[in-house]
């Protein structure tokens, strides 16, 4: 990576409403082998989704959360608890859409440090943190979760400019 560059990500991975699904439901078959679960702490807003799926997928119907915001735009800036957890998360299942630097990670297993903690994507800094995670990513990649974008007309590549070409 450039240390000249400011924007850490140099590659963009779109997540599909599709695959997004897929994936969670993948993650609930290894999540259902280590279970039963008392109920699911969703991390918000990323995990929320995530969380709903696999809910349905387990049958768990108490779904609590952990709000935190920790994201402007695609920096990541201060992190800010704006409802912690609560308990020490025995028997429970954490869940996030992406564990990236660790930093919100760290933070939550603070807060409940028995709950099993488990994440759709994972990069190499954060993955050391979730217990379970499906897929992982490079750290220089931004993660194009469905809910972040909309369809619209792309500019076909040999009609980009050079610097719009790179990955």
């Amino acid at each position: 990576m450039n240390s000249n560059n400011k924007e850490p990500y140099r590659r963009t991975f779109p997540i599909s409403w599709e695959q997004l699904q897929r994936d969670a439901r993948a993650l609930s078959w290894r999540l259902m082998e280590l279970g039963p679960w008392q109920g699911i702490i969703a991390i918000t807003r990323g995990g929320l989704v995530p969380a709903a799926i696999i809910a349905r997928e387990l049958d768990i119907r108490i779904v609590d959360t952990v709000c935190i915001a920790s994201y402007a735009g695609r920096q990541q800036g201060r992190i800010q608890i704006l409802k912690p957890a609560t308990g020490d998360g025995e028997g429970w299942l954490l869940v996030d859409d992406l564990v990236d630097t660790g930093k919100t990670a760290r933070l939550v297993r603070e807060m409940v440090p028995k709950a099993h903690f488990a994440t759709i994507y994972a990069k190499p800094a954060g993955r050391p943190l979730v217990d379970t995670f499906m897929t992982e990513v490079s750290q220089d990649t931004w993660i194009l979760f469905p809910w972040d974008s909309e369809i619209q007309f792309a500019q076909p590549i040999a009609g980009r400019t050079k610097q719009e070409k790179q990955p």
